[in-house]
């Protein structure tokens, strides 16, 4: 089975497309008129094994909220659409990824419940023109459109980009665990027979 996706979102802020292959080799094309959100979707997809392309036009010129978070939507709807009927998925994951001095733990279950668990002291109010409080922005939309619990917890980092970048892949490889088809799941991981 195929696990792709792809979705389409227009607003009277944004434009944005997303194409996903979960069972991908680590390429991305992505292109959202933010920088430092290109390079953090970048590395996500490279360490999480999955492919993605994103072409995305907001009103940056407002500010990069509305683009940031209509990613995460657009991203986390790819992420349901793509795994289907979820059944043999692994269901769970988890990492501890550093990134230099900044060690970021983050954990996954692919449970049909929006959870965010976000604990994370970033130490710059903007790493380049990017506000670092967008990055909750992100993860609360990417959750609640893909349906998961997601913790995130930032045990040690100073410098902000290293802690942003040590939670995006720490993210992938935890989503690339929990999607992981294990063949000796016959049905969806949970005793209710649906997530």
């Amino acid at each position: 089975m195929q696990r792709n996706s792809t979705i389409k979102r227009k607003t009277k802020e944004t434009d944005i497309q997303i194409e996903l292959n979960v069972d991908g080799q680590g390429k991305a094309d992505i292109s959202t008129g933010i920088p430092f959100l290109d390079h953090m979707l970048d590395l996500m997809t490279k360490h999480g094994l999955f492919d993605l392309r994103v072409e995305a036009k907001g009103d940056l010129e407002v500010d990069a909220h509305h683009t940031v978070e209509d990613i995460g939507i657009c991203l986390g709807q790819a992420f349901r659409a793509g795994l289907k009927d979820k059944k043999g998925i692994k269901r769970f994951g988890y990492s501890i990824v550093p990134m230099d001095e900044a060690l970021a733990m983050i954990s996954v279950d692919i449970s049909g419940r929006p959870h965010l668990f976000f604990e994370a002291e970033i130490s710059a109010e903007f790493i380049g023109n990017f506000d670092t409080s967008l990055v909750i922005e992100f993860f609360h939309a990417f959750v609640n459109h893909f349906a998961v619990t997601l913790h995130v917890k930032l045990l040690k980092g100073r410098n902000a980009h290293h802690c942003v970048e040590a939670i995006f892949k720490g993210l992938a490889k935890a989503i690339d665990m929990a999607t992981q088809v294990d063949p000796r799941i016959e049905d969806v991981p949970s005793t209710k027979g649906q997530i």
